[in-house]
């Protein structure tokens, strides 16, 4: 099935290819602009602004939390009846150290908030708190594609897996452009986008304006009260 978009495209194989070249130009744009430094770390909030940013000339669900149930395999993700509530838990998880960090980025896969597009802006996420909090960030061409992926799909019955992978490829050079951009490139791989590396779109670069910047991508993304709920549920799949 191929999901209702702004650029009515009715062909998986060219939606696919038009979603990696539009969102890989706005990642880039987002450390490039500086836009990085205005989101808010380690809550969903912050999430949907960077969902909004990537997707949002692509989907009108961009930075929305999605009104469907969806499943990966076998795995069903937070169902969309629960899902405000877990999100709101997850928000209030601590994030000071290294374990506390990956294991609320386990809960914000397992919630998987969007219909699309949940790996690509989440890792970005992480790499935000992790800069935060510890000073370091994730240099994801060290992480091999099928290692990560096998270890995110245990990681919520055992996240040992995952934590390994993930303290192996911390660098402090948080700054680093090129390590931001060969990390988008790796994230994309992981989700099978690898037609255009982040550094062949310069010549495209002017095609995308930056309307959404500080406004547009800003104004519409959904927030969510902050209240106690089902933390609870969360820690019990610890």
């Amino acid at each position: 099935m191929v999901l209702d978009n702004k650029l009515n495209i009715t062909d998986q194989v060219e939606l696919s290819r038009k979603e990696e070249l539009i969102s890989k130009t706005r990642a880039k744009q987002l450390f490039d602009t500086g836009e990085i430094n205005n989101v808010e770390v380690g809550t969903f909030k912050g999430l949907a602004l960077i969902h909004k940013y990537l997707f949002d000339d692509i989907y009108d669900f961009a930075g929305q939390i999605r009104n469907v149930n969806i499943a990966k395999g076998n795995f069903q993700f937070v169902p969309r009846i629960y899902l405000e509530p877990a999100l709101k838990a997850i928000d209030k998880l601590p994030q000071s150290n290294f374990n506390e960090i990956v294991e609320k980025y386990v809960e914000m896969n397992v919630a998987h908030p969007f219909r699309e597009g949940n790996g690509r802006s989440t890792r970005i996420w992480l790499d935000l708190v992790f800069k935060k909090e510890l000073g370091k960030v994730v240099d994801w061409q060290k992480v091999d594609k099928e290692d990560y992926l096998l270890a995110m799909e245990r990681s919520p019955i055992k996240d040992t897996e995952i934590k390994v992978l993930l303290n192996d490829a911390m660098t402090t050079e948080i700054n680093d452009r090129q390590i931001y951009m060969k990390g988008i490139d790796a994230s994309y791989f992981y989700e099978g986008y690898f037609e255009y590396p982040t550094e062949s779109l310069k010549s495209i670069e002017n095609k995308f304006d930056e309307r959404l910047a500080k406004t547009e991508w800003q104004k519409d993304s959904q927030v969510i009260d902050q209240e106690p709920f089902i933390e609870n549920d969360l820690k019990a799949r610890k």
